[in-house]
């Protein structure tokens, strides 16, 4: 596992991914709400899996998210409508765990064709995310949970597309050479994906990289690179005077030039923990929703974004 572990006090996060459309005009249009069109309706949690979706379905899917363009889906609570037509949905797509409030809806929505994407990879624990209450005790378990942000990393994302793809073909038969086509073209696409980012980030100067929100584990652990979060795996969570102390002597140590953070959440930490230490800053998008602020309007186009951002800090050769 190349992650390091630091117990941060922090809000604990379940993150779902939802994907939106390919292009920025596609997705202000396709957020959550239009559901029994004469398609193949799916509801998903937000741009990841909406992306997957729309990329699988093509034209015989209607696929739209639970979570608005700019939304952090981290906060996402549900409207009455937004749930009530979850169970007229002919298939929903959500990540378990992830979103508290989707998990119980999907649960109460009696959709037949309801599909994890937890279940479809392995999920892994990348450190401590759950918060403190003061007074409380937590057990070993209890302080660790599962990194939700498989997305981030091209093997794992195909794996999850491949049983989408299973689960559309038999929920919606006399489309599922469609299907197939389409995953196996996806197939294709996060498999060059995956080639560039090993290609790319074989020979670089330093394996570490700072982020403000540790949405990156799978990633780093795909390709060798060593993740050291100034928050843990919720974004809006607080790090303590030890931790960015102890991140100024680790840049130091480990040649680290950069600070990364997104485009959904506040900045102001990263750029501090910059400007003291005398670092750079630079965004790492975790593809949690597509605005006019990402560097590309589709998940391929910003993970190349984020591969060109990353050899650049990492001093690639």
């Amino acid at each position: 596992m190349n992650v390091r572990r630091h117990r941060i006090s922090g809000i604990a996060v379940t993150a779902v991914t939802a994907l939106g459309l390919g292009t920025l005009s596609a997705c202000s249009d396709d957020s959550a709400g239009a559901v029994g069109t004469d398609k193949f309706d799916v509801v998903t949690s937000f741009y990841p899996l909406q992306y997957l979706a729309q990329q699988i379905g093509g034209e015989h899917v209607n696929a739209t998210s639970l979570t608005e363009p700019g939304q952090e889906p981290h906060d996402l609570e549900l409207s009455t409508k937004q749930t009530a037509e979850l169970g007229e949905a002919d298939a929903l797509l959500y990540l378990k765990g992830l979103q508290p409030a989707v998990d119980k809806a999907v649960a109460q929505a009696g959709v037949d064709t309801t599909v994890d994407a937890a279940s479809l990879t392995k999920l892994e624990d990348h450190g401590d995310v759950e918060h403190e209450h003061a007074g409380d005790e937590h057990s070993e378990e209890e302080e660790h949970g599962l990194d939700p942000h498989i997305w981030l990393d091209p093997v794992r994302y195909a794996q999850v597309a491949s049983g989408v793809a299973t689960a559309f073909e038999k929920a919606d038969p006399d489309h599922a050479a469609d299907y197939r086509k389409n995953a196996d073209a996806l197939a294709k696409k996060l498999a060059d994906l995956n080639t560039r980012y090993a290609s790319g980030l074989k020979d670089t100067r330093t394996k570490v990289f700072f982020t403000n929100h540790a949405a990156f584990g799978y990633l780093a652990e795909r390709y060798g690179l060593t993740q050291e979060a100034v928050f843990g795996v919720d974004p809006e969570s607080e790090p303590s005077p030890a931790r960015i102390k102890q991140l100024q002597t680790e840049a130091k140590a480990d040649g680290v030039t950069t600070v990364f953070y997104e485009t959904l959440v506040s900045d102001k930490t990263a750029k501090t923990l910059a400007r003291d230490a005398g670092l750079k800053t630079d965004v790492l998008d975790p593809i949690e929703g597509i605005t006019e602020k990402s560097k590309g309007t589709d998940y391929i186009q910003v993970m190349q974004s984020n591969l060109a951002a990353l050899r650049t800090a990492l001093g690639a050769k």
